[in-house]
């Protein structure tokens, strides 16, 4: 028998056209139950950004060079940091770096964002790593603004230094961390203390610092007056006092006071060689001219062997009384000599080149 006959049955049985319409009505119903019963996908979670903070510690010179803004870390699917600023001081041992990152993360049924399945606690850990570097930073601030919370600033500091690296100071040295200008030397003074190897210096910096809470930071360190404060050049490292935050970039104005002082118990070869006319210089400036010399034998009070009370003058000893011209600056914490408080029975220093005097202050002039 032939497998189709003449009248195009299947076998002599089923017609071959009707068959094929079969088979397709049934392969049609095959897909549509599986297309009704197979399960649907599931939905691509909701996804969102938001800004954070992170304190990433202090890190050593040659990672921070390798971080900038733009960085992206995806650790999985759906989320994503991507730095968007960078804050960089100084801290013992390396460079201290705050990391503004931008978050993707999907959104919980509140409507928050979640990254790596928690939410962007204060204080919780995030990493960030690349092919060059990978670093962890702390959770300190959340919020929509892409940028630090960072503000130019000004400080006067006060300290003392080694003689040699205090001469090498000038208006414009900068603290260069990453390649980024940080602080830069606005204003300067010079001035020489009792021990010949070391200068007390003045410097009127300008900070690029960041707010945390209500105070500015530097370093580690908020800046607010009396606090100690480091500012390490790659030719010197100066370790001052703030004396003054905010203001002009420069020096407290200077003027000039006629100033008493006494010096008690003076050699007369000492005496002798202070001299009216001698001055102290801070590079071009006068800091301080003798305007006058007096000197007196020092008294010695004795006892008689009768018991009776003698005052004689001292063989070699004097009372020396000098007056001087010091330049003195103005603060809001009264006038200054090299910084230091100028009034009376404070003790004062002058380098007068051949000499050093140092004296306590009897009277300060208006």
């Amino acid at each position: 028998m032939a497998l189709i006959d003449d009248e195009g049955n299947l076998l002599g049985v089923v017609n071959v056209v009707d068959a094929l319409v079969v088979l397709l009505v049934a392969a049609v119903v095959v897909a549509g139950a599986a297309l009704v019963l197979a399960d649907d996908p599931a939905p691509e979670p909701d996804t969102g950004t938001t800004h954070a903070t992170l304190d990433l510690g202090t890190q050593p010179d040659y990672v921070v060079a390798a971080i900038n803004e733009g960085d992206v870390y995806e650790p999985s699917d759906g989320t994503r940091l991507t730095i968007t600023d960078l804050h960089l001081t100084p801290r013992e041992g390396g460079v201290a770096v705050l990391a503004r990152v931008e978050v993707q993360g999907t959104l919980d049924d509140d409507g928050a964002i979640t990254y790596e399945n928690a939410p962007l606690r204060l204080g919780r850990s995030l990493e960030i790593a690349t092919d060059r570097y990978q670093v962890n930073g702390q959770i300190r601030d959340v919020g929509e603004a892409d940028a630090i919370d960072a503000e130019e600033t000004t400080a006067v500091l006060r300290g003392t230094m080694p003689a040699a690296a205090a001469e090498s100071i000038a208006s414009g040295d900068e603290l260069r961390l990453a390649g980024r200008t940080v602080a830069t030397v606005e204003d300067s003074a010079v001035y020489a203390t009792a021990d010949p190897g070391t200068r007390r210096v003045l410097l009127a910096v300008s900070l690029d610092a960041h707010r945390h809470g209500d105070s500015l930071w530097f370093a580690g360190t908020p800046l607010r007056q009396g606090q100690n404060l480091t500012f390490p050049t790659t030719a010197y490292s100066f370790e001052g006092t703030v004396e003054r935050v905010g203001g002009e970039p420069e020096l407290d104005s200077a003027t000039t006071r006629e100033v008493t002082l006494r010096m008690e118990d003076v050699h007369e070869d000492m005496a002798d060689a202070i001299a009216p006319g001698m001055v102290e210089y801070s590079g071009e400036e006068t800091v301080a001219e003798v305007t006058d010399v007096e000197t007196e034998p020092s008294i010695i009070i004795a006892t008689g062997d009768d018991g009776t009370v003698n005052v004689v003058d001292h063989p070699v000893n004097r009372e020396v009384t000098i007056t001087a011209d010091l330049r003195v600056r103005e603060t809001t914490t009264g006038v200054r000599f090299k910084g230091e408080p100028l009034r009376q029975g404070s003790t004062v220093v002058l380098d007068l080149g051949t000499v050093t005097v140092e004296a306590t202050v009897v009277a300060v002039g208006a």
